[in-house]
């Protein structure tokens, strides 16, 4: 079996991201993997636009993991407000729950340790996925107890099938602990 290997992203990578992103959360191809929001939520996952903004933003990349050839896996990492953002987290439907998400997130949480020093990642998870949740629970990531709103009636992050949805947001200390 060939290696993962990770690099950043550039614009030319949009169309693959959103291909991966959309199958990884939406529509009948997400239900081949665990991550899928289709039963909560129709409609686009990501767009070209918000991709792109994420791309040119100062202290943010989006990270990649490939195996022969093929985008197997992404993230987005940020610098926000001193501390680091993790988003946009996607794993190919047939290839989750064979490490290359962990591996993922490690290459995400290293990235921010090392290249920003910030001290702790944090993430927001719609609030019912209680499965991820747990998922990011088992690799450290800790429930904060501050929850947002989830934008209703902007298209850009989907059509929702229930009223009560909203993000919580989880974080993990990163580095070496005193």
């Amino acid at each position: 079996m060939d290696a993962i290997t990770y690099r950043t992203a550039t614009t030319a990578d949009i169309p693959a991201l959103i291909e991966l992103v959309t199958s990884a959360y939406r529509g009948d191809a997400s239900r081949v993997g665990w991550t899928t929001e289709a039963d909560i939520l129709d409609g686009q996952r990501i767009d070209a636009e918000g991709i792109q903004a994420d791309l040119e933003r100062p202290r943010s990349v989006i990270l990649l993991a490939e195996q022969a050839g093929q985008l197997m896996a992404c993230c987005h990492v940020a610098d926000e407000n001193g501390h680091g953002y993790f988003g946009m987290f996607a794993v190919n439907p047939k290839a989750q729950g064979g490490g290359v998400g962990k591996q993922m997130m490690l290459q995400a949480e290293r990235h921010v340790l090392e290249q920003w020093q910030l001290p702790l990642i944090q993430m927001t998870v719609i609030d019912c996925r209680d499965e991820l949740i747990a998922f990011y629970e088992r690799r450290g990531y800790v429930r904060t107890g501050i929850k947002k709103p989830f934008p209703y009636g902007d298209e850009r992050f989907g059509i929702p099938k229930r009223d009560d949805l909203q993000f919580e947001v989880l974080e993990k200390p990163l580095g070496a602990t005193a």
